[in-house]
């Protein structure tokens, strides 16, 4: 076997070390790069993240802008959607729904009542009973509501619960009579938050019930009007966050 030679031995050395200068230099050029390539990423991950929340606040900004544009058709039911809403949030977070949903639970909750806008003021405020013919108009409101949000994308949710609002767990609701779980959960929610703000607001016809009293009375409709389970949750919240948003949402 052939022997380098001491000035070979040298130069293969020589080779190397430049060798590995090489690699070294062409390693922290990638480095480099990963790290303009991470902060790009992170510049673009901030910029839409920014633009998601505009677009977030924008929707909000809409939904209450119509919800409040219902709500001024009646004096008597003031802020009754905001109430409602932030009692079924309250209701859906003791339940454990994820919070990725609640806005669109927040939507339907806050539009609840957009299919009046095409019911006539004589039937709305009829101080006397209505006709059948008059009936069957009003309970049409949950299907008109669902029509004018349908096709817009960030209400499908909501429009679930617009549609299924009056229905019953017992199935005597309307429009379509589901019973059970065929209701989607947000509008069994719904059921529940309603009718709390019902009870606990003052009406022309009737003074407003103690917190107490409307818990009763919703406890004793468990598993026909309401969802026995929902009824659970709502049974798990502390008086003082109900009362809370009682004196808060005026």
């Amino acid at each position: 076997m052939e022997l380098r030679t001491q000035t070979e031995l040298t130069q293969e050395i020589v080779r190397l070390q430049a060798e590995l200068a090489r690699r070294e230099r062409e390693a922290a050029d990638n480095e480099l790069q990963l790290e303009r390539y991470a902060a790009d990423l992170r510049e673009t991950f901030k910029e839409e993240r920014t633009r998601s929340q505009e677009l977030a606040r924008s929707y909000t900004a809409t939904v209450r802008a119509l919800s409040n544009a219902v709500e001024a058709r009646d004096a008597d039911t003031a802020k009754h959607a905001e109430r409602v809403a932030a009692y079924g949030v309250e209701i859906a977070r003791a339940l454990g729904l994820p919070r990725p949903e609640a806005p669109e639970i927040e939507f339907g909750f806050l539009l609840h009542d957009i299919g009046k806008v095409a019911i006539p003021d004589s039937i709305l405020y009829k101080p006397g009973g209505l006709t059948g013919e008059e009936r069957a108009l009003m309970a049409r409101h949950p299907s008109i509501g669902a029509e004018i949000l349908d096709g817009i994308e960030f209400l499908v949710g909501a429009a679930e619960v617009v549609r299924s609002h009056h229905e019953r767990w017992d199935g005597t609701g309307y429009p379509a009579g589901l019973a059970g779980e065929e209701i989607p959960l947000a509008a069994r929610v719904f059921a529940v938050a309603d009718v709390l703000d019902a009870l606990t607001s003052n009406r022309p016809y009737r003074p407003a019930s103690p917190l107490l009293e409307a818990r009763e009375m919703i406890n004793r409709d468990a598993g026909t009007h309401f969802d026995p389970q929902v009824v659970v949750a709502f049974n798990s919240i502390d008086d003082d966050a109900l009362l809370r948003i009682m004196a808060e949402i005026q």
